[in-house]
């Protein structure tokens, strides 16, 4: 009797041993984009470093649809974090654009790596300056995109409305065809560079890449503070043999403000401390650097994500 009233004592504390280690674990998922896309590798690498750094801590990746499909899983806490373009985020927050409510929720853990605004030409066109665009053939971006969002900015610091063009509301897909159909002058694309479809037309096509000046960046990056300031290089695509200033958006780690500070600063500081293994993952990951962590935030960032900054000598943007 004596025995059996030992192993079960000894069963019992075990199982209170794996109950009290299952409990401690914390779940977070986050959802990031299709397979063939940039984020979906990058969220798997970055589940794989938070999890192997910190043990209490299991951490998946999720396919997903990308930013505005994102936005809507952490606005709604279906999710705990996502990948999401800050562009997106800012629309979501103000409830404007693509999104029929505001989401108040949205927490920045980390700025990533930019997605430039191409303003794609033609060669011969006449068209090198935004002012250049009225009275063109031009494609702004398909209703309901992050693109659209973008263009609609850009076309208010530049005080041109749509009904000053031939406007088509194109997706980037049906942009690359308009050009080859030679039924366009001007298309917007929002991507990180090189991007496939337009190496594809710059091998069958003279294209260009409309510059921005300083003087409009400021406007706008003071307009609509998502913005950056970047550079497409000389060489990128085919025949654009010049640099070409244009402003990016940044594509961001975000997460649900119901996460505990504690947490949330477990995983950035976790991220940041092994950042070098995530840039083995895929090349754009060699472009997420902490000196760029803060850059283009267009929500706030959460409160435990800010304590790490805070803790490098960061200075952490003051979002409403």
């Amino acid at each position: 009797m004596k025995r059996k009233f030992t192993t079960g004592l000894a069963l019992l504390l075990m199982l209170s041993i794996f109950a009290g280690a299952a409990s401690a674990t914390t779940f977070i998922s986050i959802a990031t984009g299709g397979t063939g896309g940039t984020y979906y590798p990058l969220g798997g690498g970055i589940a794989e470093i938070i999890s192997r750094n910190v043990p209490e801590f299991q951490v998946t990746s999720e396919t997903g649809n990308a930013s505005v499909a994102n936005i809507n899983l952490i606005g709604t806490h279906q999710i705990e974090m996502a990948f999401v373009q800050n562009d997106i985020a800012f629309w979501a927050a103000k409830g404007m654009i693509m999104f029929k409510e505001k989401y108040d929720n949205i927490r920045v853990v980390a700025s990533l790596y930019p997605e430039h605004i191409h303003c794609v030409t033609i060669k011969g066109s006449g068209v090198s300056d935004i002012m250049d665009i009225k009275g063109k053939r031009v494609s702004v971006g398909a209703p309901g995109s992050g693109v659209l969002g973008d263009v609609t900015a850009l076309l208010k610091v530049a005080g041109i409305k749509f009904g000053d063009m031939q406007t088509d509301f194109l997706d980037f897909n049906n942009t690359t065809q308009r050009f080859k159909d030679g039924q366009l002058d001007v298309g917007f694309v929002v991507a990180g560079y090189p991007t496939s479809s337009l190496m594809d037309l710059a091998t069958t096509h003279d294209i260009d890449l409309v510059s921005f000046n300083d003087d409009f960046m400021s406007k706008l990056v003071k307009e609509f503070p998502f913005f950056i300031k970047d550079v497409i290089p000389a060489g990128t695509y085919n025949g654009v043999a010049k640099d070409t200033p244009t402003p990016a958006v940044m594509a961001m780690l975000v997460c649900d403000a119901q996460l505990s500070d504690d947490v949330v600063y477990k995983f950035t500081k976790a991220l940041w401390d092994n950042i070098a293994d995530l840039h083995k993952v895929h090349a754009k990951a060699k472009l997420i650097t902490l000196e760029t962590a803060l850059d283009g935030v267009s929500v706030p960032v959460h409160p435990g994500a800010a304590k790490f900054y805070s803790e490098k000598g960061m200075k952490v943007p003051a979002v409403k």
